[in-house]
C-alpha cells in the first residue's frame, strides 16, 4: 500500500526534474529525430536551460520554440545543417558555427547585421537578405529586394527607380535578376517606382556584385537572386497587406507533413483611388511627358482619363519524395496597365502601354548523402511589351512590340571530397528568342523582327577552406558555347577571403562574364514621351556581345561593436551598344559600339550600440566611355556618380522599429547647348548645337528619409504590424536627369528637368496569423 501510495509523488518528482534540461541535450534529441546537426559556439548554449518542445512537433515548429524560449536564433543553412547563434552579436562571425558544417552551398557569414538586421555579407563576398529577419532601413514601408540592395555601397539608382539600377556604371540591363531560378525581364511596376516582386513570400535574397559563382551567366553587372523556398515543411500560416497603392495576400499551407503550398496575390487599387502616395508617384512619372503640356508642364486640356493599375501573383507547390528529394514547383505573373483617353471638341483617342512578365520553374533537389546533392531544373519566361500610341494631333497610330520566350534546363552538382574541400559541376542550357515589331498607320509603315539563339555551358567550380579556418579560396569557370555564333567565351571566376587576425579580413574577388542581350532605351521619341526599353539580342555584326572583367581588394575590420569595410575596384565593360546607354544628346539617334572603363572605393564604417546602430557609407568613382568612332573618343559615362554619401540612424527596441537617414550624391553628367541658336540650315527639322558629350555636371541630389513600424503580438499564433514611412522629408526638388529639346513654335532651346519624388508619405497595415 505503502509503495503504491508513494508512486504518484515518485512520479511528478521525476517530471519536476525533467521540466528544464540542458539546450545541448534538445538540441541533441531534435538532432536523432530530425536527422539534422546543430553548429554552435559552445559559450552561447552551456547555461540555457528550458523546457524541452513536445516531441511530436514538427522541426519548425521547435525551431519557433526554441527562437522564442532563448535569445538565440536558428539558421536553416541546407536540409540538413543548422546554425545556432546569439541574436545580441550584431557582427558576429559563424566560422566558429561553420567550419565543422561540409560545405555543401552554404551560405558561409562574415559579417551579420550588415546595415541593417536581416542583411549579412558572406565569406564569398556576396551578400545576403533574409526580409523574414529584416530590421528596418529608412524611407521603406517594407522590406523590397530592390530598394533594400540600393543600401549596398556601389549600388544605386541615377534616377531613383528601381527600373534603372546602376551597379558600379552598369545599365540595369546587365544585371541579372532570378526569382526561384526564373529570369525575370521586367522588375517594376508603376514605371520603376515599386518593386514587382512582392516581398511578403521572400525568404532570401543573394546579391553580387563581382566574383559571382560561375553557376551564373549572362549578365555584366551584378545579380540578384530572390527565393521565396523554405528547406522544411513550414506551418500554416497566412498573412495580409494594404498600403496606400496595393493590397496584397499570401498563403502559406502546409497540406501534409511532406508537402506544402505557396500562393501570393497583390493588386493596386490605383484605377479607382488616388491616395497622395499615387498622386505624387504620379507626378513623378509623368513630368514632361505628353500627359503634360510640353511648353507649359501643366496638365493638357484634352486629357480625359487615365487609368493605371498593375498585379502580381505566384504560387509555389513543395513536395518532399523520402527523406532525400525536394520537388518544388514555382510560377509568377507580373502585370502592368496604362491607359490615356484624349478627347478634343472632334475626336476621342485612347492609347495604352501593357506589360507583362509570366514564368515558371521546376525543380528537382537530391541529398544523395551528406558529401553529394544534385539539383535539376528547368524554366520557361515569358516577357511582352505592348504599346500604343493614338496622337490626337495627327491621327497617327504608332503601335509598337516587345516579347521575349525565355527557356533553360540547368543541372548542378555539389561533391564534398573532405571537410575542407567541394567540388562543384554542372550544365547548363539556354534558348531565348526576342520579337520587336513596329506599325505606323501614316504613313504606312511596318517592320518585324525575331531572333534566336542558343546557347550551351559547361560549369567547374571548386571550394577550399584551410584547417585554421583563415583562408577561404573559391575558384571557377564558366565555358559558354554560343550555338548560332559558333563562339565559346571563358568566364573565370575567383572568390578569396583570408583573416590577418581576429578583427582584420582581406578579400579578393575577380570575374569575366559575357552576356548577348541588352535594352534600347528610348526617350522622348515615341510613347507618351514616357522613357520604354526593348530587348534585343546580339547579332555578332553592329550588336556584339558584351563582355565584362573585374577585381576587386577589400578589407573588413571587426572589433566589438565597430565595423569597418573597404573594397577598392577595377572594371572593364566591352561590346556596349549606344542606343542602351540613354543618351539624349547629339548622340541620341547614334548607333555605334563603344566600352566603358571604372575604378572606384567604396567605404562602409558602422557602429553597434544596445538599441541603437548607425553607419556611414561612401563611395567614390570614376567611370568613361571610349567610342572610338567619335570625336572627343573618352567622356563620362552617362551613369556616373563620382561622390555617394548616405547615413542612417537605426533604432530598434522590442517590437518598436524605427529609421532616419540621409543620400546625397554628386549630379550626373549632362550635355549642355554650346549657343542658343539653333541650327536652321534644314528648316523642316532644325538641330539643337551642343558642346562635347557629358561636358558639364547636374547639380547634387540630397534627401533624408524616415520609417517606422510597430508589432504587436496578438496571441501566439498571430501579430499585427503598423508601418510609416516618409521619402524626402524636406521636399527637395532633385534634378535627376536634365535633356534640351527643340521648341518649333518659339524656334528656341528648353531645358527639360526630371525631379525625383516630392515629399511622399505611405502607410501600411500587416496582419500575419
Amino acid at each position: 500500500m505503502l509503495i503504491v501510495l508513494c508512486m504518484p509523488i515518485s512520479v511528478y518528482s521525476q517530471q519536476q526534474q525533467l521540466e528544464l534540461h540542458t539546450l545541448k541535450e534538445i538540441l541533441k534529441n531534435i538532432s536523432k529525430q530530425h536527422k539534422v546537426q546543430f553548429n554552435y559556439i559552445e559559450e552561447e548554449v552551456a547555461n540555457v536551460k528550458l523546457e524541452p518542445p513536445v516531441h511530436h512537433w514538427s522541426l519548425a515548429e521547435k525551431l519557433n520554440y526554441l527562437k522564442r524560449k532563448t535569445k538565440l536564433d536558428f539558421e536553416i543553412i541546407n536540409t540538413k545543417y543548422i546554425a545556432v547563434f546569439s541574436k545580441k552579436n550584431s557582427f558576429s562571425t559563424s566560422e566558429k558555427i561553420l567550419d565543422t558544417i561540409l560545405p555543401i552551398h552554404l551560405n558561409q557569414i562574415d559579417i551579420e547585421r550588415y546595415l541593417t538586421t536581416g542583411m549579412s555579407k558572406k565569406i564569398d563576398g556576396n551578400f545576403s537578405v533574409n526580409p523574414t529577419k529584416f530590421g528596418i532601413l529608412p524611407g521603406l514601408i517594407e522590406p523590397d529586394a530592390l530598394q533594400t540592395m540600393q543600401q549596398i555601397p556601389g549600388i544605386y539608382s541615377a534616377d531613383q527607380t528601381i527600373s534603372n539600377i546602376n551597379v558600379r556604371s552598369g545599365t540595369h540591363d546587365q544585371n541579372l535578376f532570378l526569382w526561384n531560378g526564373i529570369r525575370m525581364f521586367q522588375t517594376g511596376h508603376f514605371f520603376g517606382l515599386i518593386s514587382a516582386f512582392n516581398p511578403s513570400v521572400v525568404q532570401k535574397i543573394n546579391i553580387s556584385k563581382n566574383g559571382t559563382s560561375a553557376f551564373y551567366g549572362e549578365s555584366i553587372s551584378s545579380v540578384i537572386d530572390i527565393s521565396s523556398f523554405s528547406d522544411t515543411i513550414e506551418k500554416t500560416t497566412f498573412g495580409i497587406n494594404a498600403n496606400l497603392i496595393s493590397i496584397d495576400f499570401y498563403a502559406k499551407i502546409k497540406t501534409s507533413k511532406k508537402s506544402s503550398f505557396l500562393v501570393s496575390g497583390r493588386r493596386s487599387f490605383t484605377d479607382f483611388f488616388s491616395s497622395p502616395t499615387y498622386n505624387s508617384y504620379f507626378e513623378r512619372v509623368f513630368q514632361n511627358t505628353i500627359v503634360k503640356n510640353i511648353n507649359t508642364n501643366e496638365n493638357i486640356n484634352y486629357r480625359t482619363n487615365e487609368k493605371f493599375y498593375f498585379y502580381d501573383f505566384t504560387a509555389q507547390y513543395h513536395q518532399k519524395i523520402g527523406a532525400k528529394t525536394d520537388l518544388i514547383f514555382d510560377i509568377i505573373g507580373i502585370n502592368n496597365s496604362f491607359q490615356l483617353t484624349q478627347k478634343n471638341k472632334i475626336t476621342s483617342n485612347e492609347s495604352s502601354l501593357e506589360q507583362q512578365n509570366f514564368g515558371g520553374n521546376l525543380l528537382l533537389k537530391t541529398q544523395w548523402n551528406e558529401n553529394n546533392q544534385t539539383k535539376m531544373n528547368g524554366y520557361i519566361s515569358y516577357y511582352n511589351l505592348d504599346a500604343t500610341n493614338n496622337a490626337i494631333e495627327n491621327n497617327q497610330i504608332l503601335s509598337q512590340q516587345n516579347t521575349i520566350l525565355d527557356f533553360g534546363l540547368r543541372l548542378e552538382n555539389n561533391h564534398v571530397i573532405n571537410t575542407n574541400f567541394t567540388f562543384n559541376n554542372g550544365y547548363q542550357y539556354n534558348e531565348i528568342g526576342i520579337g520587336n515589331r513596329e506599325l505606323i498607320n501614316n504613313p504606312g509603315f511596318g517592320k518585324k523582327v525575331k531572333e534566336v539563339i542558343r546557347t550551351h555551358a559547361l560549369i567547374l567550380e571548386t571550394e577550399i577552406k584551410d584547417r585554421s579556418g583563415k583562408m577561404f579560396l573559391k575558384t571557377g569557370v564558366r565555358n559558354n558555347y554560343i550555338e548560332d555564333f559558333n563562339r565559346c567565351l571563358l568566364e573565370p571566376r575567383l572568390q578569396f577571403n583570408y583573416s590577418l587576425s581576429k578583427k582584420l579580413n582581406i578579400e579578393i574577388l575577380g570575374e569575366q562574364k559575357n552576356q548577348i542581350t541588352s535594352q534600347i532605351i528610348e526617350l522622348q521619341q515615341d510613347f507618351l514621351g514616357i522613357e520604354k526599353r526593348r530587348w534585343t539580342l546580339a547579332n555578332n555584326e553592329n550588336i556584339p556581345v558584351q563582355r565584362s572583367k573585374q577585381i576587386s581588394l577589400g578589407f573588413s575590420f571587426r572589433d566589438k561593436n565597430w565595423l569597418l569595410t573597404l573594397d577598392n575596384y577595377y572594371k572593364k565593360v566591352t561590346g556596349i551598344y549606344s542606343p542602351s546607354q540613354a543618351f539624349q544628346n547629339q548622340l541620341e539617334f547614334t548607333r555605334i559600339n563603344g566600352e566603358y572603363n571604372v575604378l572606384g572605393s567604396e567605404l562602409l564604417v558602422q557602429r553597434n550600440f544596445k538599441h541603437f546602430y548607425t553607419w556611414l557609407s561612401y563611395g567614390l568613382s570614376n567611370s568613361e566611355y571610349t567610342f572610338s568612332q567619335i570625336l572627343p573618343t573618352e567622356f563620362d559615362n552617362n551613369f556616373q556618380i563620382v561622390h555617394t554619401l548616405s547615413w542612417a540612424g537605426i533604432y530598434e527596441w522590442k517590437k518598436l522599429k524605427m529609421a532616419l537617414g540621409s543620400k546625397w550624391h554628386s549630379g550626373r553628367p549632362e550635355t549642355s547647348p554650346s549657343t542658343s541658336n539653333l541650327d536652321l540650315s534644314n528648316p523642316v527639322n532644325p538641330q539643337i548645337i551642343y558642346n562635347n558629350p557629358n561636358n558639364e555636371t547636374m547639380n547634387a541630389f540630397f534627401e533624408i528619409n524616415f520609417s517606422a513600424n510597430y508589432t504587436w503580438d496578438l496571441n501566439s499564433k498571430s501579430n499585427l504590424q503598423f508601418g510609416f514611412s516618409l521619402q524626402n522629408i524636406l521636399n527637395r526638388n532633385n534634378v535627376v536627369n536634365r535633356y534640351y529639346r527643340v521648341n518649333k513654335t518659339k524656334e528656341s532651346i528648353e531645358s527639360v528637368n526630371t525631379l525625383a519624388l516630392k515629399r511622399t508619405p505611405n502607410l501600411s497595415i500587416k496582419y500575419t496569423f
